[in-house]
């Protein structure tokens, strides 16, 4: 397969001109296809998922927004949140011919990452392999679960902000026993699962 040629120097972003050319196509030729392609877009923070509605909804593309599920700690405990798990971008596959104008200007898309005048594109294969992982609902959830050795951290009660390591699970009663070292000592205690979160 013979090289693409390369209209723009990539070095200077740290990317070899190869493996760019691999990921990027020009403008005019793209606009020569009749068949949809995968495009990585730009979206306003925070908006991913909304703006990927919006396109779907309004010119009946195929979008992929992925977003993680998992839990933090707050001021109030610990939350589950949710977050786009490319912030600031989504996915479109559409025929860039004749849609790309829409897309770009479509609510909540800032338009299509480029490299110079070389716009990011997908192969199916790459994103047929994200979208099995992610599912139909497009969220992971982050596996929150405690495990024997993990590093956790005290959520709630007199050692809260201390963290420790889980030494043993105690399911029947959701507990677990966590190593900490308190005062300069080791100091093994029993605590609930709900009081805990991976540090």
């Amino acid at each position: 397969m013979a090289n693409p040629v390369i209209l723009y120097d990539f070095s200077e972003l740290g990317m070899p001109n190869s493996v760019v050319g691999y990921v990027t196509q020009s403008s005019s030729s793209l606009a020569l296809l009749n068949e949809p392609v995968w495009f990585c877009l730009k979206a306003q923070p925070k908006r991913e998922h909304l703006a990927a509605t919006a396109v779907r909804r309004l010119f009946h593309i195929e979008c992929f927004s992925p977003r993680l599920r998992f839990r933090r700690m707050t001021q109030r405990g610990p939350v589950w949140f949710v977050e786009a798990m490319f912030p600031g971008y989504l996915f479109a596959k559409f025929v860039y011919g004749e849609q790309h104008r829409a897309v770009e200007s479509s609510h909540g898309i800032r338009g299509i990452v480029h490299f110079g005048d070389r716009l990011a594109t997908l192969s199916e294969d790459i994103m047929v392999a994200l979208q099995s992982r992610v599912g139909a609902e497009e969220v992971v959830t982050v596996d929150s679960s405690i495990k024997i050795g993990q590093p956790v951290q005290i959520t709630e009660g007199a050692f809260q902000g201390l963290e420790g390591v889980v030494t043993r699970l105690l399911p029947a009663r959701e507990r677990v026993r966590v190593l900490l070292e308190f005062l300069g000592r080791s100091l093994e205690m029993e605590i609930s699962t709900a009081r805990l979160l991976a540090a």
